[in-house]
This record gives structure tokens, sequence and C-alpha cells, in this order.
């Protein structure tokens, strides 16, 4: 029986064609992304999925490979657009201090130009503020039918008003000088990204694996994407998004893991449970979960993850 559903599973995998890396152009600078497709012999089938990566030391689109192998080993026919953000991966990476607005108009222009078409939006823990401006650049257009949310901030995080002076300061005296890019020297050592995996992102000590800390020490090589990562460490995406989030009217699915922490200390508090409660409060359309793991879903508890995911997705086609 394990050999049949092995064989099963490759069979379903060799119905899709092997990511191929793409690139466009974006207000002067060259930007990358994967897309997953059907084999010519299989038509497409089922709505696209359009993943959006988390910001940190050595991250990219990369961190979306795991749940896109298995995506397909579960024999579905739909697209899966999967890019780097400016400052990411393959993307250009200019010394500039991104907002999550930046972002959320580099994926509206990809979204316009280059997908085309209706798409599931699925978005990493901190990044939901790039998810929701994007929403809001779509408002015409119409072109995201739903979200997933992976491990948003506590609702408190999502809900306070940050001083931008603050944040400015933070930029201006720290990480965008020699002492930030001595910073991001310690940072990027493989013995901080594997205690600082432990110690705030994993929900087992034995799930930081070689190729998570592989794919992050080679992403972390190029200096260049450091300006990224002191974007989102400043706080520049720290807002109070309240009214914002009650206006979506898209569907939403907000997966927590069970053991789900927050960096902030206003967040600390809130508990899996909480956070379901507050977010399906303020959302105006949505429904939550809590899964296995704790802050990065899509790579730890990637099957319990796809599980949750799929009855949603299939409603939304």
């Amino acid at each position: 029986m394990e050999l049949y559903k092995q064989l099963t599973q490759l069979d379903m995998a060799a119905a899709w064609i092997a990511p191929t890396l793409e690139f466009y152009t974006w207000n002067g600078y060259r930007c990358a992304y994967e897309q997953y497709s059907p084999s010519p012999e299989k038509a497409s089938e089922g709505l696209p999925l359009l993943l959006i990566h988390p910001i940190g030391v050595g991250l990219s689109r990369e961190f979306w490979h795991r749940f896109c192998q298995q995506w397909q080993q579960q024999g579905l026919n739909n697209p899966i657009y999967n890019p780097d953000l400016l400052g990411c991966g393959e993307s250009d990476k200019p010394n500039v201090a991104y907002q999550p607005q930046d972002w959320a108009e580099q994926l509206n222009y990809f979204l316009q130009d280059v997908v085309q078409k209706p798409v599931l939006l699925v978005v990493q823990g901190a990044l939901l503020p790039v998810a929701i401006a994007l929403v809001q650049l779509q408002q015409q257009s119409n072109l995201i039918k739903g979200l997933v949310l992976s491990g948003p901030p506590a609702w408190r995080v999502m809900t306070e008003s940050r001083a931008q002076t603050q944040q400015k300061l933070l930029w201006n005296l720290f990480f965008d000088t020699p002492i930030g890019r001595l910073f991001w020297l310690y940072a990027r050592r493989r013995a901080f990204l594997r205690s600082f995996s432990i110690r705030q992102l994993f929900a087992t000590e034995a799930d930081v694996d070689q190729v998570w800390l592989d794919f992050l020490v080679i992403g972390a090589t190029d200096a260049n994407s450091r300006y990224a990562v002191f974007s989102f460490l400043a706080g520049f995406w720290r807002k109070d998004y309240t009214t914002k989030m009650a206006s979506l009217p898209q569907p939403t699915l907000v997966l927590f893991g069970e053991e789900a922490s927050s960096i902030s200390p206003s967040g600390m508090a809130e508990t899996p449970q909480q956070r379901c409660q507050a977010y399906e409060a303020g959302w105006q359309n949505a429904q939550s979960q809590i899964i296995v793991g704790r802050n990065v879903l899509p790579y730890e508890s990637t099957s319990a993850f796809i599980q949750a995911m799929l009855p949603f997705w299939q409603r939304l086609n």
C-alpha cells in the first residue's frame, strides 16, 4: 500500500513542469518570480495561488518550495506564482527603506501585467500589511478572490499605532550605517540563524533542518539583501490597521500554529485561541483554524497547512 501511495504521488508530480524562473521590470527594477504550471497534457484547472514570502535574513521565494512541492503532490492543476519581493532573492536590491506599500505596488503590477487572472493570495506572517495594501490597490480590478493568512501577527501588534519618527531614527542612526553592516555580518552567521529559528520560529528544534539553514545562509550572502530585512526590523510596517482590516470583503482563512508566539512584547500575551477570536471579530469575512506548529507553518507543518487550506481553496473555485 505504501509503495502504491509513493508511485501515485510520483505520477501526480509528473503532471507538472518544474518551475521556471522568469523576470519582469517594475519601476526600472528587475524582479524575479517562479511559475508552477501543469504540463501541456493537462489543462490548467482551479484558482491560481499568489504567494507572498516573509522578510528575514536569507529569506526569499525559496521559503515556499516545500509547500509548492507538496501542493503538486495533491494532483491539483492550478498555477502557482511565487515572486521574489524587491530586495530579496533574485530581484534587484536597491538601498532604500522599503514600505509595505512599495511591495504592494510591485505585486499589483505583477498581478495586473503578468498573472492577469484572479488568484488566492497566500501571505506569510508579518507581511500581512503588504497583502492589505495589495487588496486595496485591487479594489477596481478585483483580481484577489480570497486570502490565506499564515501565522499573522498578534491582533494587538496589528492594531497599535507606532511613531514614524522612531522608525526613521532606527533606520538613519543604526540600520543604514556601518554599524548596521556589522550587525548584518553577525545576524547571517549559521549559528545565529539556527538559534533564532529555534527560539522564535519553529515548534520543534528538529524541524530546523539542514535545508532551512542552507537556504538562509546562501540567501544572506548578498549583503544588499540586508536593506529589506532592516526595513522590516525598523518597523516601517507597524501601524494601526484596524479600519483597513475591517473593510476588506474577500473571504479570508486565518491559520495559527498551536504554539504561535510573538517577538513583539505587546503580542506575547495573546494565545492562539485569542488571536483566532480577534481576527474573526475584526475582519469582515474571516474564519480561523489552529494547526500543529508555531510561526512558519508552510515550512514546518506543510502537510497540515495544506490540508487546512484545501477546503477553503476548493470553495473559491
